[in-house]
């Protein structure tokens, strides 16, 4: 079991110590996408959910949830993120996220990014969720990293 980095000898899960890696600078870029009704993809791009500013909240939680990765996905380590930006594009039939998380430290910033790329789209659902109860969310995925010992990735 000595393959898998978060469990120990005895097959029990652990954080992974990362207190002897070179601190380095690390970019990661997750996307997604939810899809709708046309009905409320108009809503959600011209500002006229009776929720509010669905993109502008959108952003808001996808930055918020970044920050808060470690306090969500068991094993991960917090991170002193130094950017995180989360871009929405709508379209006729929903709205592509692409979320980007930067830091310089031991270990990558995956699944900041792609925490950040799955809260926004989740807000995006509950805000539009009265218009449309069928939207779907998918597609989330890492697109790119750079930094650290395994070197850089692009989808």
């Amino acid at each position: 079991m000595s393959e898998l980095t978060h469990l120990d000898a005895t097959g029990a899960a652990h954080m992974v110590d990362i207190g002897a890696k070179d601190a380095t600078a690390r970019v990661a870029v997750a996307s997604g996408r939810i899809t709708m009704s046309a009905e409320a993809a108009t809503a959600i791009a011209s500002g006229s959910v009776k929720k509010g500013d669905v993109l502008a909240v959108a952003r808001v939680a996808g930055i918020m949830a970044a920050k808060r990765t470690s306090d969500l996905v068991p094993l991960c380590h917090p991170l002193p993120l130094s950017k995180v930006t989360v871009d929405l594009a709508t379209d006729a039939t929903g709205v592509t996220v692409t979320a980007t998380c930067g830091c310089t430290g031991p270990t990558g910033v995956e699944m900041e990014a792609l925490t950040a790329a799955s809260v926004a789209l989740l807000t995006i659902y509950d805000m539009a969720k009265a218009i449309d109860k069928t939207m779907v969310i998918g597609d989330i995925r890492l697109v790119s990293k750079t930094g650290g010992k395994s070197g850089d990735f692009h989808a």
